[in-house]
């Protein structure tokens, strides 16, 4: 059998090659048209505003400072679009420490100077702000159970005493208290932060404590104060600043103004904060 071999007309190929070309004509149109300037380099379909710039602001502040930084942060991050907040506490000498070890942050909010002069001796920041002053108090569990009515009652042996280490600020407080009361409190612990003696003292793993008045007023009915003299001739004075190595400094200022202006200063008070 002889098989025929079917041939398409060759006025197809140049046809299809018309086709292409055309095709090719219009997508390239299309694309041009698409990517034609709006009026605005950055945005997109008419009417529609540039993407919001993501930024993270790293504010490394005092222990104390927990509640009242918190509610600020979130008046911050409403009135700042992409701006995120992220708060960094712990004791003021572990929050210098790890500046001066070159870890990041754009603002630092101390709990004394002793530990904010170090930062700017060296070179992490510089022209910090005084915003808020504390003192201590004694706080004992619900129930007082070791019926602690003085300061002198804390130099009982039979009394289990947490306080904040020395380097601390809220332990260089308590230090100063001792000294001006002629009182050596009988310690137990020594804690790294203020939190950490409330936290003890309100699982009922201590008799007494002493930690900041603003502390004392967020633990509510967890714990009692025994208000003693003595813990008030001893001021502790807050300072803030912008790092050297802030990401964004203009940024940075503006969470400094804002700590330090109106809005800041009224939810300091509002926490038991004294005035700088």
């Amino acid at each position: 059998m002889t098989r025929t071999t079917r041939t398409a007309p060759t006025t197809a190929r140049p046809a299809r090659r018309a086709l292409a070309m055309t095709t090719t004509v219009l997508l390239t149109a299309a694309l041009a048209a698409c990517a034609a300037p709006s009026g605005t380099p950055d945005a997109g379909p008419t009417g529609s505003a540039a993407p919001v710039e993501e930024q993270t602001l790293t504010v490394l502040a005092a222990a104390s400072l927990r509640d009242v930084f918190a509610e600020l942060a979130e008046g911050f991050e409403a009135e700042h679009d992409g701006v995120t907040v992220a708060l960094s506490f712990a004791g003021s000498a572990d929050l210098a420490d790890q500046l001066l070890a070159g870890s990041p942050g754009d603002v630092f909010a101390s709990a004394d100077t002793k530990n904010m002069d170090r930062v700017v001796e060296g070179g992490d920041a510089a022209d910090p702000v005084v915003f808020a002053t504390n003192t201590l108090t004694v706080v004992v569990p619900a129930g007082n159970p070791g019926g602690v009515t003085s300061f002198a009652d804390l130099a009982r042996e039979d009394l289990k005493v947490v306080v904040c280490a020395a380097e601390v600020p809220c332990g260089s407080a308590t230090a100063k208290v001792e000294a001006a009361a002629g009182t050596t409190v009988h310690r137990v612990s020594e804690e790294a932060s203020v939190t950490d003696v409330l936290a003890k003292v309100t699982a009922g793993e201590a008799d007494a404590g002493l930690v900041y008045v603003t502390d004392a007023t967020l633990a509510g009915d967890d714990v009692e104060v025994v208000d003693v003299p003595e813990t008030k001739t001893v001021v502790n004075t807050y300072p803030i600043a912008v790092t050297s190595g802030a990401a964004d400094a203009a940024l940075a200022q503006q969470w400094l103004d804002l700590v330090t202006g109106p809005i800041g200063q009224a939810a300091l008070a509002k926490a038991g904060f004294g005035a700088p």
